[in-house]
């Protein structure tokens, strides 16, 4: 990676209180030669979503930005949608990444212009910049080999896009699904959406990521066997504990093709 590099806040804005942990992420990637833009709304929470994505539109037209590193979560993301400039963002060569709510961002890039977007918090390189990204291990709960695109993410937020035109076409593709909050009856009531909605009839595929309070609680077994009454039994699905809202998740990118056997461990990233 190399050339100019973007801080955005296109979910909940950052608090003045996180300044310091930003300007310390900055400072950890100009170390490496890059020049840091930072989003006029970084911490600006009052800032609405048309002005946001003129903005977030505005650097994926920069020709010499390289990659967007949305440092924010939350709630608010999906306002964006409908005032992005996408033939832009098609023809750029910047490399949108964020985690959490910005997979509606995520999906939304990709449906509209079949553009891959990194699913990862470049805020958890603080922890450990060495880390290797893009070896993501993994285990088959049922069948023995996943192909195709990857979509979804964080599974709340990609619920938002449902019944929208920045939902992705599922047929035929690999749904991501991990998450921060709720317990078991939140996860259930959106199993029971995707259901609704028909998603599990489409994909050909189910990656789960960590869901952090199941696992927290000791519910995530829980969820696992309800995922598998939901699903085709020929339906294969994989389970990573590489992919999540941990500060040791890995990035994988949404809206390319991946390919997992049973040989434990797949390479599906860019750093």
């Amino acid at each position: 990676m190399s050339g100019k590099i973007v801080f955005t806040a296109c979910s909940d804005a950052r608090k003045e209180t996180d300044e310091a942990e930003i300007e310390k992420l900055k400072s950890l990637l100009e170390g490496y030669g890059l020049e840091v833009i930072k989003s006029r709304y970084l911490y600006e929470d009052k800032a609405a979503g048309k002005e946001k994505a003129d903005e977030l539109s505005a650097f994926f037209s920069d020709e010499d930005i390289t990659a967007i590193f949305d440092v924010s979560g939350g709630n608010v993301a999906n306002e964006l949608l409908p005032y992005l400039n996408y033939e832009v963002i098609a023809k750029s060569q910047a490399i949108f990444w964020g985690y959490s709510d910005l997979t509606t961002i995520i999906n939304a890039i990709y449906a509209k212009t079949g553009k891959a977007s990194m699913l990862y918090q470049v805020r958890h390189l603080l922890e450990n910049e060495d880390r290797q990204l893009t070896k993501i291990k993994y285990h088959f709960l049922q069948g023995e080999e996943i192909s195709g695109v990857l979509v979804g993410g964080n599974l709340r937020c990609f619920l938002k896009l449902a019944g929208t035109e920045y939902m992705p076409e599922l047929t035929g593709k690999v749904l991501l699904m991990e998450a921060l909050g709720g317990d078991i009856y939140s996860v259930r009531t959106m199993l029971a959406s995707l259901e609704q909605i028909g998603v599990f009839r489409k994909i050909k595929g189910i990656v789960v990521g960590t869901f952090t309070s199941l696992m927290r609680e000791g519910q995530y077994e829980d969820f696992l066997d309800l995922l598998r009454k939901y699903v085709p039994k020929d339906m294969p699905i994989a389970v990573t504990g590489d992919i999540g809202h941990g500060k040791d998740a890995k990035g994988i990118l949404i809206g390319r093709e991946i390919r997992l056997l049973d040989r434990k461990e797949v390479e599906n990233g860019i750093i």
